[in-house]
């Protein structure tokens, strides 16, 4: 395993992070095929194995069942000086007016919530999962200072969104001289690159590291297509993603495949390698759900694509339309 520091703060990670949003009770949120906590252990402990030290969860998978099941792996498995969690706050998990959004309010409540959850008295790094337009990114910005100042936060980190209210939110942060936000979690693979406009150079530029959530695409980049799994009947997001470029997607998963082919390992090496290749990019945050997901994560680490497999893989790509992520 490969350990870098995200960003320029000096909180060092493992070249990947492995996402927890498929493990948590299925009956509860958004999650049907997300694994209980019995099939997600021998998961985690395979990562820990592996050498990864960076665990990805938020207080909305599986309504907050993945941030207890992660708690307790990490009791049971290692000690928790040895491992960076990450999770997030935004999403609204209660039917009630004051459930959701970054409010001072909210940010205490559910970062309370999510100590308790976890059972660790702080987080590594907790990231607003979007922007919210209801709450004045002052009251947002000085919030987080405020957690990270009593001990409750290590970092802080930011996700999907535009990059002037990434901007934004990181020059309030200047003016008052609170916390910035060392990381960005955005939504960047080899069939939606859009992230290359703006949000990768001002990283870049700034020092904050990159974390790119969904890096095989929902699996799209790993098989066929049109190949059926748990998830794909069970998550309409694909379609909002995927589906209106399909066609030139297409093209670029069967690069893929053709990559794959000639050096005789699986597609995901493939995706993931050239995710890794890119500037600014600090940790892909994986899923897994069958032991060789990981073991191909790992070993996309040692895969040097030269310049001619570069340029083919990315050769196909078209332009997306921006996609609103709420």
């Amino acid at each position: 395993m490969q350990y870098v520091r995200l960003g320029s703060s000096g909180l060092k990670v493992s070249r990947l992070a492995l996402g927890c949003m498929s493990y948590g009770e299925p009956r509860l949120g958004t999650h049907p095929w997300s694994l209980p906590e019995e099939e997600s252990l021998p998961f985690l402990a395979q990562a820990l194995e592996l050498g990864i030290n960076f665990f990805d969860t938020a207080n909305i998978y599986s309504l907050g069942t993945s941030e207890e099941f992660l708690g307790r792996a990490v009791r049971k498995l290692t000690r928790r000086e040895d491992v960076v969690i990450a999770t997030k706050v935004y999403e609204r998990l209660r039917d009630d007016p004051l459930s959701g959004g970054l409010s001072r309010s909210a940010i205490m409540r559910e970062l309370d919530a999510s100590l308790r959850r976890l059972d660790t008295d702080y987080i590594d790094l907790y990231i607003i999962h979007r922007w919210d337009p209801e709450t004045p990114v002052e009251e947002t910005m000085e919030a987080l200072h405020d957690v990270v100042r009593a001990g409750k936060v290590r970092y802080i980190g930011a996700s999907s969104m535009h990059t002037w209210q990434f901007v934004k939110a990181q020059y309030i942060a200047d003016v008052h001289g609170w916390t910035r936000f060392v990381s960005m979690q955005n939504h960047y693979n080899l069939v939606n690159r859009e992230e290359e406009r703006e949000m990768l150079p001002y990283c870049l530029a700034e020092g904050v590291g990159v974390t790119p959530w969904s890096p095989l695409a929902r699996g799209k980049l790993t098989r066929d297509w049109d190949a059926e799994s748990p998830r794909t009947g069970g998550d309409p997001i694909q379609d909002r993603f995927y589906g209106p470029t399909e066609r030139a997607d297409r093209a670029v998963v069967r690069v893929v495949a053709e990559i794959a082919a000639e050096r005789g390992i699986p597609m995901a090496q493939v995706a993931l390698a050239w995710l890794l290749h890119q500037q600014g990019v600090t940790a892909p945050v994986v899923g897994a759900t069958r032991p060789h997901h990981l073991e191909d994560a790992v070993a996309s680490l040692d895969v040097r694509l030269d310049d001619t497999e570069l340029a083919r893989l990315e050769a196909p790509y078209v332009p997306h339309a921006v996609v609103e992520y709420v």
